[in-house]
């Protein structure tokens, strides 16, 4: 049997479109309905009782687009699944970005010294300390806020040489903790990729969640937890987010690798 409705994305901002980018490499068939909530963006310096709020927000508005599974590409509002918290009600499969972020990270690791770049949010729930923990409790694991990190990325400014200060600022003292992987806490990250890169050198792996994310679908897909659209047809993409400016298109564009024809938001009121 197969299931021919879209798949729910939502981030804070444009982040969730590096981990949309490489689902939808692996799935072009599957349709996708991606929802930045760029009105409240960042949700890194929030609270947790309003970012899980605002989970909840939007994955209701996604389920009234009639998606048949959630992705939460943002690492910031995965933490509110986390740790304790009361399920989501959601009659759909809820994806979050960490527990398969950590998995990657200790199939990369072979001296179990781990970097967490993240948003204050996310380096301060712990969420993906106890996720490698709870794989291997013998893991090092060493945590860094990068708070500025986002809106440069939402502004466009990834090649900026300014850009390229604050990442050093923010990677240097994880790469004197002598570690061999560093997880990519935010999905904004991906974007500013080369230049962590830069500052870690090659002997460091750059672990982001949009692959894991992809091996987590295709193993639903197979067990029948979601069923997949017949292949033969490119899915169908629509973009919708809580607030638009004239950038937003430019941005997307650039995020997803792809031509703007495909990055014209739709703006909606949560």
């Amino acid at each position: 049997m197969s299931d021919p409705r879209p798949i729910g994305f939502f981030d804070s901002g444009l982040g969730g479109l590096t981990v949309l980018r490489t689902v939808r490499r692996f799935f072009p068939h599957e349709s996708i309905v991606y929802l930045g909530d760029t009105a409240r963006l960042p949700y890194g310096t929030k609270s947790p009782t309003t970012i899980r709020r605002y989970t909840e927000q939007n994955i209701q508005l996604l389920l009234k687009r009639d998606v048949k599974a959630i992705i939460v590409a943002c690492n910031s509002a995965s933490t509110t699944l986390l740790n304790g918290s009361a399920p989501v009600a959601s009659p759909v499969p809820v994806y979050n970005v960490i527990e398969p972020g950590a998995r990657a990270a200790l199939a990369s690791s072979t001296s179990k010294r781990i970097g967490i770049l993240g948003t204050r949010a996310t380096v301060q729930s712990q969420a993906y300390t106890r996720a490698l923990h709870a794989l291997d409790p013998s893991t090092m694991v060493f945590s860094q806020a990068a708070p500025l990190l986002v809106p440069l990325v939402e502004e466009g400014w990834e090649s900026d040489p300014l850009t390229n200060l604050i990442i050093y600022r923010y990677v240097a003292p994880l790469v004197a903790q002598s570690i061999d992987t560093m997880i990519l806490g935010c999905t904004h990250y991906p974007a500013l990729k080369d230049g962590i890169a830069r500052v870690t050198g090659a002997n460091v792996t750059l672990i982001d969640s949009g692959h894991a994310i992809a091996e987590d679908l295709q193993a639903d897909f197979k067990s029948g937890r979601v069923k997949a659209t017949p292949t033969g047809t490119l899915g169908a993409l629509k973009l919708i987010a809580t607030d638009t400016s004239t950038s937003m298109n430019e941005t997307a564009a650039r995020l997803l690798g792809t031509t703007s024809d495909l990055t014209q938001f739709e703006l909606v009121d949560l």
